[in-house]
């Protein structure tokens, strides 16, 4: 077993306003939760997609000892985190405001117990994947607006989107070392989450999906809800999201959509369900908005092969 003492430090840039908020969902300060849940997020959904397996942190399936590959660095129920985790403002100091538009920040990993190099080539892999592809935080479920005057409205604004400045450099774990390692952990069914795998993940950069006016919403017409304002609560699917509904029978409980745009910078990207929707199929409903040319339409497993083609070099 090969473990790495010392500890990673990540300086970062926000392109947007980064969202944590507060019990009363006010943003002025940070709340390291929300970033450090974000990130684990991301981690369970790259661990899947190199055919790992990670539970769903809201259920029971990981306690004690008996855990997943996620648990055994982020931990769980009687399975303590094998790292501190610190957000530090330019000047090294703590973070404790909010992370503001084109403020650089610091993510600090300082181990606690000692870490293989495998978890810190996923955690590594998973930082680049937030800041090349996805984004972090809350809010990023927003959807941007093109209409005159609308633009800033709190519910059109972009949140969430990094880029890394610095980042350590250090031994990386091949690809292949890295799906041995994932293979030795328990075998979980994802259920539900069998989805939230890089796997099933694709996105766009350069390119964003809005609301032009009151009848023209590409973005809609993406996940197919109707494009009228008055009509945009309707077409609820796996894909659209679920909005919250009264039912006799049994609660209907709010789920979010599967598809996120960014207008500046200008970033789309979204998620899959193998049998209800295929890459194909959206990559058609993207064709249908954008035109056929001037933007790249990459699925996980070609970000797989860029995520870990870079950590190779930095070896």
């Amino acid at each position: 077993m090969i473990v790495e003492d010392g500890e990673r430090t990540y300086e970062l840039s926000a392109k947007t306003d980064l969202w944590t908020g507060n019990a009363d969902r006010e943003p002025k300060r940070l709340i390291i939760t929300g970033l450090l849940g974000s990130i684990r997020w991301w981690f369970e959904v790259l661990v899947r997609g190199l055919d790992g397996h990670a539970c769903d942190p809201t259920g029971k399936q990981c306690e004690g000892r008996n855990h997943c590959v996620v648990c055994e660095l982020f931990g769980c129920t009687g399975w303590a985190r094998k790292f501190r985790f610190e957000v530090l403002d330019k000047d090294g100091n703590v973070q404790a405001a909010q992370i503001e538009k084109e403020h650089n920040f610091s993510l600090r990993f300082t181990p606690l117990r000692p870490i293989r190099v495998e978890e810190w080539s996923l955690l590594d892999a998973t930082l680049h994947l937030i800041a090349e592809y996805g984004a972090i935080g809350g809010k990023t479920v927003f959807k941007p607006s093109d209409e005159s005057g609308r633009e800033n409205e709190p519910h059109h604004r972009d949140f969430g989107l990094i880029d890394i400045v610095s980042s350590p450099s250090s031994v990386q774990a091949p690809h292949d070392d890295l799906k041995k390692y994932l293979s030795q952990w328990q075998k979980l069914d994802h259920g539900d989450f069998a989805w939230a795998s890089l796997r099933h993940f694709w996105c766009v950069n350069g390119q964003t999906l809005t609301r032009q006016d009151n009848n023209t919403s590409s973005f809609n017409r993406v996940i197919k809800r109707p494009e009228p304002k008055q009509q945009s609560s309707q077409g609820d699917s796996w894909l659209a999201g679920y909005r919250p509904k009264p039912n006799p029978r049994r609660k209907i409980e709010a789920e979010s959509k599967k598809v996120f745009s960014f207008k500046k910078p200008a970033r789309t990207f979204g998620f899959v369900k193998p049998g209800l929707i295929e890459f194909e199929e959206m990559r058609k409903r993207l064709e249908d908005v954008w035109g056929q040319d001037g933007w790249q339409f990459l699925t996980g497993d070609a970000i797989l092969g860029q995520l870990f083609r870079k950590g190779e070099k930095q070896a």
